[in-house]
């Protein structure tokens, strides 16, 4: 358990890093950015591992997988300002 637990922080760090590469312009600061990655992996892989039982590793680093890009998802910013029209234009 301790392994699948380091095993879905290092996926959470890698696709915090994935993001911050590719969306760095629509993210905010870095630090944030890694503590949601892994907080999201973290938390995925103890739902996955909750529902799914004992010997589901597969299963749950794939489950923190997802949450930890949802909740990376939560995150980002829109790339241009929206333009609000008033209801007379």
């Amino acid at each position: 358990m301790i392994l699948e637990a380091l095993g879905s922080a290092v996926l959470g760090l890698v696709l915090a890093w994935a993001a911050i590469h590719r969306l760095s312009h629509r993210l905010p600061a870095r630090t944030l950015v890694f503590a949601t990655g892994v907080a999201g992996a973290l938390f995925g892989d103890f739902v996955t591992h909750t529902a799914l039982g004992p010997g589901s590793s597969i299963g749950s680093l794939l489950g923190a997988v997802i949450v930890s890009t949802a909740s990376l998802s939560l995150l980002l910013r829109p790339a241009t300002r929206l333009r609000r029209r008033s209801a007379t234009a």
